[in-house]
């Protein structure tokens, strides 16, 4: 691990016209950075509204597209960006192939863009997931009251994906890693929730409708992160001047599978709730079926083969010791508290 001292003035965030990214843009507009956000011609900018944003459109698609671009910021506009936030990438796509364009072939070429127009930032941030790792401690160490225990997640784990998702980061992660010196910083989050946030909403939605639906029979330990607490996790890197590290984020706590819907009842003050807990192999159909449905509409979907694996995985604890003893992280949001917020904002911005 090495630390930079250099003081931070400008960042580029990209994927800020995203959920995380959007909150990303908001925290480094708020320590006063020079703050670049990187979108699509398409993106909105619904969260972007604030005047001191300096707004760059990236191709991250095309290399020689994308050294123009950079290329222009830097004759324009004085030099490197600081800090390069990368936060642009999918979760859900149409084919397989499409995570390895948008996740890795658009991080390469955007170190590529930045090592050939000399923009060599002092940290380039990574976004990644713990879905680099897979299932890989699904075995129970013992047995308490509540029922089997398994172990977290480590740093010293080998990564073993088993979805086209984390297949994709985990060889962006190695990318990064096999390049000599690189001042890279990598941030693994587990579940990330919070306002903006639709995959979650989509349970919150279902359970105003009176139904909870799980899958699996088997004790499921889940976690989570509050987007506010990851934002805060991610600029104590920078502010350390941290490179050449990863780091698992979570909140610290281990959920059981309900935990999620329960908060959400209490918030919404339901009642009535019918849990649906469906066995495994149904759940592998009805995301083979989604999966090909949603080729044929030619719109990714929530429910496909990598969201199988994803419900499937039994096991989500991760070491986040690391994080606390070498950047003082504290989370500010449990889930109650998380889940608590996030309901609030549905309800004002008139989603629930």
């Amino acid at each position: 691990m090495q630390y930079l001292c250099r003081m931070k003035k400008s960042i580029l965030i990209t994927g800020a016209s995203g959920f995380i990214g959007s909150f990303l843009v908001e925290e480094a507009l708020r320590q006063g950075y020079e703050t670049w956000a990187g979108v699509r011609k398409t993106s909105s900018r619904k969260y972007l509204q604030d005047k001191h944003i300096h707004f760059i459109e990236l191709d991250l698609s095309n290399l020689d597209k994308l050294c123009l671009q950079v290329r222009d910021k830097n004759k324009k506009h004085g030099g490197p960006w600081d800090v390069v936030l990368h936060c642009a990438g999918v979760t859900k796509c149409l084919n397989s192939a499409d995570f390895e364009k948008y996740n890795f072939n658009a991080t390469r070429n955007l170190v590529q863009a930045l090592r050939e127009e000399g923009m060599r930032p002092l940290q380039f941030v990574y976004i990644s997931s713990l879905s680099v790792f897979g299932p890989i401690r699904e075995k129970a160490v013992g047995l308490n009251r509540k029922g089997l225990i398994y172990e977290p997640i480590c740093e010293s784990d080998e990564p073993c994906p088993n979805t086209a998702y984390g297949k994709s980061k985990v060889r962006t992660e190695r990318y990064l890693r096999s390049l000599i010196d690189y001042p890279y910083l990598i941030f693994r989050p587990t579940g990330v929730y919070g306002p903006r946030e639709r995959d979650y909403y989509l349970m919150a939605k279902s359970i105003k409708q009176h139904v909870d639906f799980s899958v699996g029979y088997q004790k499921q330990e889940i976690t989570f992160i509050y987007v506010k607490d990851l934002v805060q996790a991610i600029f104590l890197g920078i502010q350390k001047g941290i490179v050449q590290r990863e780091y698992f984020v979570s909140d610290g706590n281990v959920y059981e599978s309900r935990a999620f819907s329960d908060y959400i009842q209490k918030e919404l003050n339901i009642k009535l709730l019918f849990h649906i807990k469906a066995p495994l192999w149904l759940l592998k159909s009805i995301c083979y079926v989604s999966g090909k449905i949603s080729k044929l509409a030619k719109k990714p979907s929530t429910l496909n083969m990598d969201k199988y694996q994803i419900m499937k995985q039994r096991n989500w604890q991760c070491d986040i010791e690391p994080l606390k003893q070498e950047l003082g992280f504290v989370p500010q949001y449990d889930l109650e508290k998380g889940v608590r917020e996030t309901i609030a904002w549905y309800k004002k911005e008139g989603w629930l």
